[in-house]
């Protein structure tokens, strides 16, 4: 994939996380974000193990310094992993690779995986974005459109988004008169810009009560306003997310890490074997890498222990014939459902907000794809970008009063998840592992993903949006 989008985001994220020295993985490995100088292991014996062997490593290696193998900081007993330090970070390249190296041999040996890499666990749009929120007029309809107005507290659905928060003024958006949740602490920076990513959160919510009405939404700001957070501290930021009103129907997450393999993650283990024992169904983003390479936790989908426990989404096009260009894919993606040029709330409903854009547009679609994607339209200029390559020197500004088209496998995310909880509605189903498998087993649309036919969603009141023939006008 293009990395210059990419690079751009490492930087934003490593400037989000000042006390975090961030290391970027290799170009074949879909560059997973971690923390430089430090792997994870599962505490207890396994821990000691992985020092031991670390340390027995560097010692009979020239250039590596073990007297840099330790742990670093208490075992965390909710999660049951264990950082360990394994160089100093401020030291030359990272040395975390050789540490993984060094325990192949004892992994072996043990039969199972000891250690991995403390990965970076992003919003979906974050590390690669599909695109960056376009205004659209408040005369515009959502899309999805809304399916009813229906809101019975005895009956409704119980959503948890775990994501970024709410924006101040939601409420202000009918559809959102339910929700609750965590609201944004800084939207905007000093000079009143709107920081990337604020109304993530918002969008997801507004994009589920479209779908489902009868749904209490809760939003918990559970990643930072970067849209990231550590691994080693995201499996407790998820059991807290849990804990303060127990486990809902449906947990709708557009956040993740790629890793190759289908290990999982180490700092989601102890989450996930109890979500297992919930009755709670997880839908996940499959990711926005434009690759095959596993995106966890939407990759757990594809282990058996897991498969009536979590649902991976990827992103459909804006006119449903085929994948969105960013969208991840491969046998561990379970169905694909619109994700792109998708509208919803934003920010902006009482007092308009600007933006910069932080990314300039390609002339041609970064992942080589033919058809007129979010990579080229609408054609401006971004903050970040080095060579302002686009549509001139200066970044592109615009204004959000309320709506906006966004794109991502982070908002097929939701679309499904609100397909879900419909059907327990219509079907008075009261499991939401039933009516998960229900949904994708009447999913009798396919669509042609590599070479692959793949269910695909198409909710009743999502209308598709013809892709651009030429380059529309940045909107005013």
């Amino acid at each position: 994939m293009a990395l210059q989008r990419y690079r751009e985001q490492f930087d934003h994220i490593q400037r989000s996380m000042p006390e975090v020295p961030l290391a970027m993985g290799p170009d074949d490995d879909a560059h997973p974000l971690y923390e430089k100088g430090v792997v994870l292991a599962r505490s207890g014996e396994e821990a000691r193990a992985v020092e031991d062997t670390v340390r027995a490593h560097f010692t009979e290696t020239r250039g590596l310094l073990p007297e840099h193998v330790r742990r670093d900081g208490p075992d965390d007993a909710r999660t049951g992993v264990t950082r360990i330090r394994v160089g100093a970070p401020d030291l030359g390249d990272d040395v975390v690779p050789h540490a993984l190296a060094a325990l192949r041999a004892a992994e072996e040996r043990h039969g199972r995986r000891l250690a991995g890499r403390n990965h970076v666990v992003h919003i979906a749009v974050n590390a690669c974005p599909g695109d960056e929120p376009v205004p659209i007029a408040r005369s515009a309809a959502p899309n999805p459109a809304a399916a009813g107005t229906g809101h019975d507290p005895a009956t409704a659905v119980r959503v948890l988004v775990v994501d970024t928060g709410l924006v101040h003024d939601h409420h202000a958006y009918p559809l959102l008169a339910h929700t609750t949740g965590d609201t944004q602490a800084a939207e905007t920076d000093g000079g009143g810009v709107l920081r990337q990513y604020v109304g993530h959160g918002t969008f997801i919510a507004g994009i589920l009560a479209a779908v489902a009405p009868n749904t209490d939404i809760t939003v918990r700001g559970t990643l930072n306003d970067a849209g990231a957070v550590l691994e080693s501290e995201f499996g407790a930021r998820l059991f807290e997310a849990v804990d303060g009103a127990g486990w809902p129907d449906v947990i709708s997450l557009s956040a993740g890490s790629p890793a190759p393999g289908l290990h999982g993650l180490l700092g989601l283990d102890a989450f996930m074997r109890e979500l297992r024992e919930q009755r709670t169904l997880l839908v996940a983003a499959a990711g926005n890498n434009g690759s095959d390479v596993p995106f966890w936790p939407a990759a757990y989908s594809a282990l058996p222990e897991y498969a009536d426990s979590v649902v991976s989404v990827g992103a459909l096009r804006s006119d449903g014939e085929g994948p969105a260009c960013f969208s991840n894919h491969g046998r561990w993606v379970r169905v694909f459902a619109p994700g792109e040029r998708l509208t919803s709330a934003l920010t902006g409903f009482g007092t308009p907000v600007p933006y910069l854009y932080q990314h300039s547009t390609y002339d041609d679609c970064r992942y080589g794809f033919d058809y007129s994607c979010t990579c080229q339209y609408p054609r401006h200029t971004g903050a970040l970008s080095e060579a302002r390559e686009s549509t001139g020197g200066k970044p592109d500004q615009v204004m959000f009063d309320g709506f906006a088209q966004w794109s991502g496998t982070s908002f097929a995310t939701p679309v499904a998840a609100g397909l879900v909880a419909a059907l327990m509605t219509s079907e008075r189903e009261r499991d939401p592992r039933t009516a998960g498998a229900r949904l994708l087993a009447d999913a009798t649309h396919r669509t042609d993903v590599r070479g692959a036919k793949v269910r695909a969603l198409r909710p009743p009141t999502w209308r598709p949006v013809p892709v651009p023939v030429t380059a529309p006008a940045l909107p005013a």
